[in-house]
């Protein structure tokens, strides 16, 4: 469950920030964006991001840290990067990092690309043995995947609901099915207008266990739905606002800071 929530760009890393191209000579433009977690209305977790778009290139950092009382039953520490390029119609990395503790445990996973093909992975540490029922991931499913961490995020003039994600976290690929619902006001600090709401379905590709819990749960959600925000200076939709149905009840994330 845990890889298949960075696969959705986590319903936490998913929530990230923002960029857009600029004419060639004009300075480096850096947007905060910053997201509460809740689930039942209870915190859970809050994360930070900062994008810089300088021309064509862009770089993406970001921090997520779990809340107080999460704490009390596992302590949750990540950062993550990735850095690539803007083109038409979505942001295409180069690289992605993500580092992160779940109490004791430490994890570390890397990815390259070149033109939407993943070059190389690593995790630290390695995954444990493939059980009987696993999916395996074959060469040609990475030719033109997306990272957890930029692929929520579209240029304007492109579509934002109908597309199709494929997503690749490192073991896990994917697809994130949006379709257009309805346009919602939304206001956040820094932000104040219409919000594009898409539903979203979760169809898994590969790299997955068949009969795991966590993924017949995410392959049955009714009314997972992401809400887009255009960030006006830079010419760009981003998340602003998640909900992902869950056994316990919802998890939603929302913008507390949109490029303020």
């Amino acid at each position: 469950m845990k890889r298949i929530t960075m696969g959705l760009s986590g319903a936490l890393m998913m929530m990230m920030t923002i960029g857009m191209s600029q004419p060639a000579d004009a300075e480096p433009v850096q947007v905060h964006t910053d997201y509460r977690v809740s689930l039942i209305g209870l915190p859970v977790a809050s994360a930070k991001f900062v994008t810089e778009v300088d021309g064509k290139s862009y770089k993406i950092s970001g921090e997520l840290r779990s809340s107080a009382l999460s704490d009390l039953f596992s302590k949750v520490r990540g950062n993550a990067r990735v850095s690539g390029s803007v083109t038409k119609d979505k942001l295409e990395a180069s690289e992605f990092l993500v580092t992160y503790t779940t109490g004791a445990k430490k994890h570390r996973t890397r990815i390259t690309f070149k033109n939407g093909a993943v070059r190389s992975t690593s995790n630290e540490p390695e995954r444990k043995a493939k059980a009987a029922d696993w999916v395996p991931l074959i060469e040609d499913d990475l030719l033109a995947v997306l990272d957890p961490l930029s692929s929520l995020v579209f240029p304007a003039g492109s579509a934002v609901c109908s597309r199709s994600l494929p997503i690749f976290d490192g073991e896990t690929l994917a697809t994130l099915h949006l379709t257009p619902k309805s346009v919602r006001p939304f206001r956040t600090k820094g932000f104040k207008g219409d919000a594009i709401v898409c539903t979203v379905r979760f169809e898994p590709n590969s790299g997955y266990r068949k009969n795991s819990s966590g993924i017949k749960h995410l392959r049955g959600l009714k009314g997972m739905e992401v809400w887009f925000a255009k960030h006006e200076r830079v010419g760009l939709y981003a998340p602003v606002y998640a909900k992902v149905p869950t056994k316990l009840g919802p998890v939603i994330v929302a913008a507390t800071r949109f490029g303020a």
